[in-house]
């Protein structure tokens, strides 16, 4: 019997992780999974994990909803001799003990591509740095992902002298992304480049983009408003095909393998 506790449904990634989970640990593979949609709130998990503990699972799974705050309920765990997976996103613990590994993607090494495709591309356009001004709609502020990608792009914007003109959570939501978005072209007017912590958050911003009348493209010396994304989803890669999305960093969802190969 293994126990998974998701973040939620808030994007596609997330959606993909679940159905990987719930793909390998199936009946026909043997396996019982009980699974809980914590919906963005570790309030939500911190309870899954104590229901799973009195359920007596074998394992669990849990993907963190932010870093801190899981001291405790993974002591508890630990005191159950449940061994407990991390998936995605990490934890900040005092004992590393409280977790038996982690199964992730690097989330820093992500962000930092991204800023080095932007440097690379203004290059080869001939665009000076202090002509490009970025706005960055980050993730889940707290989580793994958001860390790592929104420390990419500071180090970019160090090292390379942009223009960070503003930065404000999309809590990886297209919703969230459109409504931020709206809001900082209404504030800023030089705007152009988005940088979006997940493909989410960017279908959002292209929305709004689109919805202000200017148009989303490569050419931004000339008007266009660039928009860099995560995850690589189908539909992202698809609006990276159209155009609209320029450079989409990979973050592979497929965690359901890696994590039966380790129990």
């Amino acid at each position: 019997t293994v126990g998974f506790s998701q973040v939620g449904a808030e994007s596609d990634w997330r959606t993909a992780n679940s159905q990987s989970m719930k793909d390998t640990f199936s009946k026909e593979n043997g396996y019982d999974l009980i699974f809980d949609d914590a919906q963005q709130k570790q309030e939500n998990q911190i309870t899954a994990i104590r229901n799973f503990i009195q359920q007596e699972v074998d394992y669990i799974l849990l993907a963190p909803v932010t870093e801190t705050g899981w001291d405790t309920v993974l002591q508890e765990a630990k005191d159950a001799d449940i061994p407990v997976i991390i998936v995605d996103r990490m934890v900040d613990v005092s004992d590393d003990s409280l977790y038996t590994t982690w199964i992730g993607t690097d989330a820093l090494c992500e962000g930092r591509k991204a800023a080095e495709w932007l440097n690379g591309f203004a290059e080869a356009k001939g665009i000076a740095a202090s002509d490009i001004h970025i706005a960055d709609i980050q993730g889940t502020i707290g989580s793994t992902a958001q860390i790592g990608r929104t420390k990419g792009l500071e180090e970019g914007v160090d090292k390379y002298g942009w223009d960070l003109v503003a930065q404000q959570t999309g809590e990886f939501t297209q919703a969230k992304g459109q409504e931020v978005m709206e809001s900082m072209l209404k504030q800023y007017d030089n705007i152009n480049v988005v940088y979006c912590e997940n493909d989410n958050e960017a279908f959002g911003a292209i929305d709004a983009i689109e919805a202000a009348g200017k148009t989303v493209g490569s050419d931004i010396a000339n008007g266009e408003i660039m928009v860099i994304s995560f995850d690589t989803t189908h539909a992202g890669l698809q609006d990276v095909l159209d155009g609209k999305i320029e450079c989409d960093v990979e973050c592979n969802p497929l965690h359901g393998p890696r994590a039966e190969e380790l129990i």
